[in-house]
């Protein structure tokens, strides 16, 4: 089934704070961390952590599939799959279109300016679904 964005999948695209990406690793295991991300209307853009381990993950795999949390009694689930990879020539996460209008009041309650961000978490990656299963 191809990508489809419906109305529940752009309601936790646009309005989340958190999604969980999850990498395979090169011995094939799940790896799934929260992440920080935004969506452009075709991509899903995550910055992160520079020489981290998704990256790596990414090198070897570029199947990912990112998720987001449910209601408590299990709805509202929606999960998509699709292809990652590091977009090099991106702007630090300050200057990507939309991250710190998301993200400035949780970059400034962890103390932080954005030119901390920035040194952190240099590397862009940009996932581009290719399908979703959704529960309402």
């Amino acid at each position: 089934m191809a990508f489809e964005l419906t109305e529940q999948i752009e309601r936790h695209l646009v309005s989340d704070q958190i999604a969980w990406l999850t990498t395979v690793t090169p011995s094939g295991r799940p790896a799934p961390k929260p992440v920080w991300f935004v969506w452009d209307g075709s991509a899903i853009t995550i910055y992160s952590v520079n020489n981290g381990a998704k990256l790596r993950h990414i090198e070897v795999n570029d199947n990912v599939s990112v998720h987001f949390n449910s209601t408590a009694g299990g709805g509202d689930v929606v999960v998509i799959s699709g292809r990652a990879h590091r977009v090099p020539d991106a702007p630090p996460p300050s200057r990507f279109p939309g991250l710190l209008d998301k993200y400035a009041p949780a970059v400034a309650v962890m103390g932080r300016e954005p030119s901390w961000f920035d040194e952190n978490y240099g590397m862009a990656l940009r996932v581009v679904p290719d399908r979703a299963w959704t529960i309402a």
